[in-house]
């Protein structure tokens, strides 16, 4: 939508509309009749001055509003509004199957024990979860716990998001845009009354923002394509050269997480690879900002380990059996 003053109502992704929007000269706004009229008051539109001018973002919970549901726009740059009626196109999410759901319940598992241990409260902390079928299945996997009135604070909110609302999981999500199967897509507007008042779209540089993760203590989740055994992780690139995504979101919550975590299955290409290597082919995350491995068989946890120990602990916690004797051959080299 636009409103009379020149305000635009963005649909079901912000990213960084609003930076576009001020620094633009002339703008073509576009009308989407397909999105639904009742998204309009979903999104907390709040711009980051520049330097020396920078302040303090004042946002200390994930469903707090700090800004406005429009994105401001002097209405003499507007030279033109253009109606359409294009549908988001989305992608399906892969099936939840049984390596994602024992991924799911080592997650689990390691955060009771970070409970038990008084590292974390009974509803964890904000939670931060990367895009892809395995992120999405890791995440969805949260119905079956016990915890209770989680947040949810991520750049993307994905299928498993709606899962948590719809088992009454979660308190509230904030993230920069929905992304959403076309089957999702379409409960998720039928059904918006439902979400609009535990959701909130911001832009992707409040989303993203190291400060705001710093400060609201994010636990991160995200996917490897490959781990060594040092920690370093590999997010974006088969075989070090062809570019499978983009590294996203996962390189600010990484560094700034309260407690960071990449899941992966232990192998790739129906097990004739591991993903667990003596040393990655491209380094998107360093070992000294990688805290927890997940895979399918178990869990290292990296905090605290000599390099020697961290070694061992992805070895032995987290490889696959096949490749286990292999790597323990080329850490004893």
């Amino acid at each position: 939508a636009i409103t009379e003053d020149g305000g635009i109502v963005p649909s079901t992704s912000v990213g960084n509309s609003n930076v576009i929007v001020e620094n633009a000269e002339k703008v073509i706004v576009e009308i989407n009749l397909s999105q639904p009229m009742e998204l309009e008051g979903i999104h907390d539109i709040y711009s980051v001055e520049k330097p020396p001018f920078t302040k303090v973002i004042p946002l200390n919970k994930t469903d707090e509003r700090i800004g406005t549901t429009f994105i401001p726009c002097d209405i003499n740059k507007i030279v033109a509004v253009v109606i359409t009626d294009i549908e988001d196109k989305t992608i399906s999410m892969a099936p939840i199957d049984d390596v994602s759901k024992r991924m799911a319940e080592n997650l689990i598992q390691f955060l009771n024990s970070e409970i038990k241990k008084g590292r974390l409260p009974k509803n964890l902390l904000p939670i931060q979860s990367g895009v892809g079928s395995v992120a999405n299945a890791v995440l969805s996997g949260l119905c079956k716990s016990d915890f209770e009135n989680l947040d949810f604070y991520s750049e993307v909110l994905q299928d498993s998001v709606l899962d948590l609302i719809d088992c009454g999981k979660l308190r509230s999500a904030s993230a920069s845009s929905i992304t959403i199967s076309p089957k999702r897509l379409k409960r998720f507007y039928e059904n918006i009354s439902e979400y609009k008042d535990k959701i909130i779209l911001r832009p992707q540089e409040i989303s993203n923002h190291p400060e705001i993760i710093r400060r609201l203590g994010v636990i991160s989740m995200n996917t490897a394509i490959e781990v060594d055994i040092f920690g370093n992780v590999n997010s974006t690139h088969l075989a070090g050269i062809n570019m499978m995504n983009g590294i996203g979101a996962s390189g600010d919550f990484t560094r700034n997480a309260y407690i960071s975590i990449f899941a992966t299955e232990s192998t790739a290409l129906e097990g004739r690879v591991s993903s667990i290597v003596p040393m990655v082919s491209h380094v998107d995350h360093t070992e000294h900002d990688v805290m927890v491995i997940i895979t399918e068989n178990g869990v290292a946890d990296l905090r605290g380990l000599s390099p020697k120990e961290r070694a061992q602990s992805i070895i032995e916690n987290c490889a696959h059996n096949d490749y286990k004797e292999m790597l323990k051959d080329y850490y004893m080299r």
